[in-house]
């Protein structure tokens, strides 16, 4: 009895294993570039904002529309997202946990992959940068 208890207990744990690294795998999948490309909106708020107040100051200084291309390279206002990173983001490409923008002077800022689908990072300033679809444009 002592034998098919160890072996039952070693059968399960191997089981374990094998499910936590499936697991693992499947939250590790990047993104392919043609499910992100199109029509991106940043941005730009404060800690204190909601997605409501947010929504109510709609400034133009406080957005940019940027273009995702399936080729990985960024278009529209990416000098406004420059302004706020520091450099200009020129290329762009999917990690695990969210997206990198790669700017002119080869620098990289990554963004995190929130909920609803959305990427965001803090700036060294506090203010938070956020990328989503741009709601205009169905997605894919």
């Amino acid at each position: 009895m002592p034998c098919s208890v160890q072996a039952t207990a070693g059968l399960l744990a191997t089981l374990m294993m094998f499910c936590g690294e499936v697991a693992m795998a499947r939250s590790l999948l990047l993104a392919e570039p043609s499910q992100l490309a199109g029509q991106w909106q940043a941005i730009l708020s404060s800690p204190q904002d909601t997605t409501q107040s947010q929504a109510l100051q709609d400034k133009p200084s406080n957005t940019c529309l940027v273009e995702l291309k399936a080729d990985q390279t960024l278009g529209g206002q990416t000098d406004c997202l420059g302004h706020w990173l520091g450099d200009e983001p020129v290329r762009w490409f999917t990690e695990p946990d969210g997206l990198s923008l790669i700017g002119k002077q080869d620098s990289r800022t990554h963004l995190g992959l929130r909920q609803g689908h959305h990427y965001q990072m803090t700036l060294k300033s506090g203010l938070i940068l956020r990328l989503e679809r741009n709601k205009s444009q169905s997605a894919h």
